[in-house]
């Protein structure tokens, strides 16, 4: 059972990293496209998937019972995560704020998945 929700946890994890980065780039372009239900939706269903398998991992690893220092920056890079989205699909005024916003948020998505792979709050360079 646990190969099973940690491949899925990684799939969601790729589906919600392409979807962010697609988001991105039809919100540089001023799509229309971004005002469809499968564009509001959709990365809302990925990402809400993606905590619950990323909790499901946790329960099964017994983390509620002494959390881990590895864990804990993940999280904290993902409330950034979150924030740096934010800031490029809402509230940024300018185009190059959008941009820096974007680039900075798949950055901090980077080093979550550096964490994950080496369970090392600071990943050495592979």
């Amino acid at each position: 059972m646990y190969t099973i929700i940690k491949h899925l946890h990684m799939l969601l994890a790729i589906l919600s990293l392409a979807g962010f980065m697609a988001r991105g780039v039809l919100r540089l372009l001023d799509s229309p496209r971004l005002k469809t239900r499968f564009a509001r939706v959709t990365p809302h269903l990925v990402d809400t998937a993606l905590l619950l398998s990323g909790l499901w991992l946790a329960w099964i690893w017994r983390m509620h019972e002494h959390l881990q220092p590895w864990l804990v920056a993940k999280l904290v890079a993902l409330v950034l995560y979150i924030g740096l989205g934010m800031v490029a699909f809402r509230f940024a005024g300018t185009t190059a704020g959008r941009v820096v916003a974007w680039l900075a948020a798949i950055t901090v998505f980077i080093y979550i998945f550096s964490v994950a792979r080496t369970k090392l709050v600071l990943p050495v360079p592979v």
